[in-house]
């Protein structure tokens, strides 16, 4: 960082938002030499059920201390109650609590280097020169009172899926599909029935009361689990639906630690930058898995995206490296999100799609070659058969001419 004539600090990047995102991208560069301002508002904390696969562990660095609990199997649970548990062989998925996991990477970020500001974003100005100036409130300011500025060479948007950068930055950014959640951390059972609740098993439900276009979730965290639903219907009462789920799964009593909701992005953007000096990452930008809805590694990998293309556009004087952040990220996972989003669009949309859903599940390719596709974080190409197999069964059942076990 350095000081101009006028004392407005000067960064090479701000970047807005401190999620998986924007601590990833912050701590990129910050490692890089660059000088880093991540800039935050404290005390948002996402709805989610937690659960990070074996490569963002790896590629990430991400230490055993936040691994508050291990999942070995997922239940899937049908409209009609039937349990479909699939179990993961030879691994397991890591379960973080957001919390937690979230103030690390952002304490990661801060260690290599970024400089971290509480604050609330409010707007980009452009100095004399064209240079951005970041405008934000620091806690506590009302509106009256003159923002703080900041200039920097580049800005990254990692501030949600409705993301005030996106917004005023980037054309189409309005066009963003979204899912509303809405979870309740909970205390987890001590003395539950194994079949009824297990701390290593995370629990899928797709049911029409529940959610009707998305699922519902009980996801551990060791001493304390995630229950929660979405959905993208308007009206749709999530905290009822939360609170029929608890009551469904006996965990009505269960002491509430503390409560959250956001809107998920289910689609990326067509565009990520502004041609200029502005780059998104994260749920800014879309980056959220279809039909699961996972973002943690998807968040962190355009963090990483975004602070690569950042780096060559600073390097190279040239704005046009930017659009190369999306190009890198959708060559290697838009055929997984297409894919997801069309999985989606036919299995979510009604209760007798969804039993069908759940009963694919039980059959062993289909669960090998999702587990292995989820771990690994790629699709699976080796076993063509076991594809040709999953192919016919799936229209087997969209068509109504595979038998639903009760």
């Amino acid at each position: 960082m350095v000081t101009d004539d006028t004392h407005t600090d000067t960064f090479d990047v701000v970047v807005v938002g401190g999620g998986p995102a924007g601590a990833t991208a912050a701590h990129t560069l910050a490692k890089k030499g660059r000088s880093v301002l991540l800039l935050d508002k404290a005390g948002r904390i996402k709805p989610c059920g937690g659960a990070i696969p074996p490569r963002l562990i790896k590629d990430f660095a991400i230490p055993e201390s936040l691994i508050v609990a291990r999942a070995d199997t997922a239940r899937m649970v049908s409209p009609k109650g039937r349990c479909v548990d699939m179990p993961i062989n030879g691994g397991t998925v890591g379960m973080v609590d957001r919390e937690y996991f979230d103030e690390w990477l952002r304490e990661r970020a801060r260690h290599a280097g970024a400089e971290r500001r509480d604050g609330l974003f409010d707007r980009i100005e452009r100095d004399a020169d064209g240079t951005a100036l970041i405008c934000y409130r620091e806690p506590g300011a009302s509106r009256s009172e003159p923002p703080v500025k900041v200039r920097t060479r580049m800005v990254i948007g990692a501030d949600g899926a409705k993301s005030r950068v996106a917004e005023q930055e980037v054309q189409g950014a309005d066009e963003k599909h979204c899912v509303f959640a809405y979870h309740e951390i909970i205390r987890s059972p001590q003395a539950a029935d194994p079949d009824a609740f297990d701390g290593a098993r995370c629990e899928i439900r797709y049911d029409g009361k529940l959610s009707p276009d998305f699922y519902a979730w009980i996801f551990p965290h060791g001493d304390t689990t995630s229950v929660g639903v979405g959905s993208a219907q308007k009206g749709f009462s999530l905290r009822g639906a939360v609170s029929a789920l608890r009551g469904n799964a006996n965990l009505e009593d269960a002491e509430t630690i503390r409560t959250e909701g956001a809107p998920i992005p289910l689609k990326p953007l067509k565009r990520w930058d502004n041609g200029r000096d502005v780059l998104l990452a994260g749920d800014a930008a879309g980056c959220v898995a279809p039909a699961s809805g996972e973002g943690i590694y998807y968040a962190m990998l355009g963090g990483e995206v975004a602070a690569d293309a950042v780096e060559e556009a600073l390097v190279t004087g040239k704005a046009k490296a930017l659009s190369r952040a999306r190009k890198r990220y959708m060559s290697e996972h838009g055929k997984v999100f297409f894919i997801l989003r069309i999985m989606q669009h036919f299995w979510y949309r009604n209760d007798k799609r969804r039993e069908r859903f759940v009963n694919i599940c039980d059959d062993p390719d289909v669960q090998r070659l999702t587990w292995e596709a989820y771990m690994n974080k790629r699709l699976v190409r080796a076993n063509p058969m076991a594809h040709l197999r999953i192919m016919i069964k799936d229209t087997a059942h969209l068509l109504g001419f595979a038998p639903v076990r009760s």
